[in-house]
């Protein structure tokens, strides 16, 4: 078996290609040849800032966790897969024993192991072991590049789930990064009647537009837009909305959320962003608007699999750049400026 290496980031723009450790894996685990990884946005906030959310980077880890691969070899209790198997890796290894994990919410473990978090590697590296039950098999039409993809699909899919999209709705999506466009596909496909998508790159809306097809209207708004005219703007091309999702983590566009949907609907944040903002939560709460969080994935992994699989959601279009392992920081400062939807790093490229 050839020697491990992985993308390992030591402290902001400090990505290296590195040896590393083979891992060695337990009776439940499987060990896993990566073939593609998709560079996230909480990927390029490690890269850049060293932080994300609650992680803050103390110590080396390899980085990544949207990954597909092949099984190479299988624990002594795994049952579900064997070695050759084509595997879309669900990115958490959940304590199972918590009161979250009982209750069937495991992306709120105490004790997640989630890949490429503090004190856990992640996948972007050729050899990788994970808890079988957590490794979906693919479908055969899918390609490793769509297996990759689906993790961010996952996560778009709980976030739509957890905002409760119901069949026509009006539904305005706050950014039109990776995420903001896959629950924008989603939201179509669970039977959303009208969609509005912002943000303040045009050339992100006309990639939303391309990817979402009829069915989608887009705005492009300034940084520095007052937040009324946001809201007088949104509600003279959609009216009120029904569910808002705000998939950019701006403050400002967590204020327009709450001032622009309608009263008694739900206000859904799905993008990480500063640990404190203001915003007008009296008044949101005085028309009952529900304002929910969102956070990783939880039972979504079958269903996104499924519905890539059956043609309802495409993702081809939505991977638009693609490099091998030894070029990641180069991946990683392209995903920093904007410029790209779905990156994928080939483990098998050189």
């Amino acid at each position: 078996m050839a020697a491990n290496c992985g993308a390992v980031l030591h402290g902001p723009y400090d990505v290296r290609i590195e040896d590393i450790l083979m891992p060695e894996i337990g009776g439940d685990e499987v060990l896993v040849k990566m073939d593609c990884v998709g560079i996230c946005g909480s990927d390029v906030k490690l890269y850049t800032t060293g932080c994300c959310g609650l992680d803050v980077l103390t110590e080396p880890i390899v980085i990544g966790h949207e990954g597909a691969g092949v099984v190479v070899k299988t624990g002594s209790r795994v049952t579900s897969l064997v070695a050759g198997d084509r595997v879309s890796i669900e990115p958490t290894q959940p304590c199972r024993a918590c009161e979250y994990c009982k209750l069937g919410r495991y992306n709120l473990c105490v004790a997640p192991r989630y890949c490429s978090s503090m004190g856990v590697d992640g996948n972007l590296c050729r050899y990788y072991k994970h808890v079988a039950d957590f490794c979906h098999k693919m479908p055969e039409d899918l390609s490793m590049e769509e297996g990759a993809a689906v993790q961010p699909l996952a996560i778009a899919m709980h976030a739509c789930n957890r905002a409760g999209i119901r069949l026509g709705q009006r539904v305005l999506i706050l950014g039109a990064g990776p995420i903001g466009v896959l629950c924008a596909m989603t939201a179509k496909a669970m039977g959303a009647s009208q969609i509005l998508m912002t943000d303040v790159v045009q050339s992100r809306l006309d990639t939303a537009h391309e990817l979402c097809g009829a069915g989608l209207c887009t705005m492009l708004v300034k940084r520095d837009s007052p937040e009324q005219e946001m809201v007088d703007n949104i509600q003279g091309l959609l009216g009120q909305p029904d569910v808002t999702i705000d998939a950019c983590a701006y403050a400002s566009a967590q204020r327009v959320a709450m001032m622009v949907t309608k009263t008694a609907g739900v206000v859904l944040v799905v993008g990480i962003g500063d640990s404190k903002v203001e915003v007008p939560l009296t008044q949101a709460l005085l028309r009952e608007v529900d304002v929910r969080g969102s956070y990783r994935i939880v039972n979504t992994y079958p269903s996104a699999l499924a519905a890539v699989d059956s043609g309802a959601i495409n993702l081809k279009k939505f991977i638009t750049h693609h490099f091998p392992l030894q070029r990641t920081k180069e991946a990683l400062e392209l995903a920093k400026s904007g410029d790209a939807m779905k990156i994928i790093i080939h483990l098998d490229w050189s």
